[in-house]
């Protein structure tokens, strides 16, 4: 845990990467496993992950991404992509893959997927596709703590306009929807902001005892 405190305090959101620096195929490799191990409601991890390193795809994003430079000069550029309208489909393919990986019959899990189909697909779309975008976010929390841990930069972005970048990666057919993006990288000896002392409220004010 003292590690983990220690890497919490040394990350922040970078401003300015070291264009010349690239994250290895092994320490990507490591950022990816602690993606895919997030946690996530039911399991279903609802969404899709693009790791964008084509520097024409990303000169076309940080127009509306608000022009920030991260988009270009980062090593790499994570999309969180939440699953639209996920319904049945989705929950019978978890289910199977369920059934595979723990050698059990199928028929076996009908209780649960039922349970599942009439929390879910019974919701409206609007909503469905809120808690989808929701769950990108625990898996961009294992992101920054693993990184944190290789000693890599990550910036989390929510300044983007998810339909533009949506029709830039022609997420829409593919039933996706941008939902957060994050650079990984390795920060620039000039961004300032890597010496700022980290502001966050004191105990007494965030947490409330019952």
């Amino acid at each position: 845990m003292t590690n983990f405190i220690k890497n919490a305090n040394w990350r922040y959101a970078t401003k300015k990467f070291d264009a010349t620096k690239k994250v290895s195929t092994e320490d990507l490799n490591s950022l990816k496993e602690a993606i895919k191990l997030s946690a996530s409601s039911y399991g279903l991890q609802p969404y899709k992950v693009l790791i964008i390193e084509n520097p024409e795809v990303r000169a076309k994003i940080q127009p509306v991404a608000w022009g920030q430079s991260q988009i270009v000069d980062a090593s790499q550029l994570i999309v969180f992509a939440n699953i639209t309208n996920i319904g049945d489909a989705e929950i019978d393919a978890s289910l199977a893959d369920t059934a595979a990986t723990r050698g059990i019959p199928l028929d076996s899990l009908k209780g649960y997927g039922d349970f599942m189909k009439s929390k879910i697909s019974s919701l409206p779309e609007d909503v469905r596709n809120t808690w989808t975008s929701k769950q990108t976010y625990l898996a961009l929390g294992n992101l920054l703590n693993a990184a944190a841990e290789l000693k890599i930069d990550v910036t989390p972005i929510e300044g983007f306009e998810p339909e533009k970048v949506n029709e830039i990666l022609g997420l829409a057919a593919l039933g996706l929807n941008a939902s957060v993006l994050a650079t990984i990288g390795y920060r620039h000896e000039d961004d300032a902001t890597q010496h700022y002392a980290k502001v966050r409220k004191s105990n007494e004010e965030l947490f409330i005892n019952i």
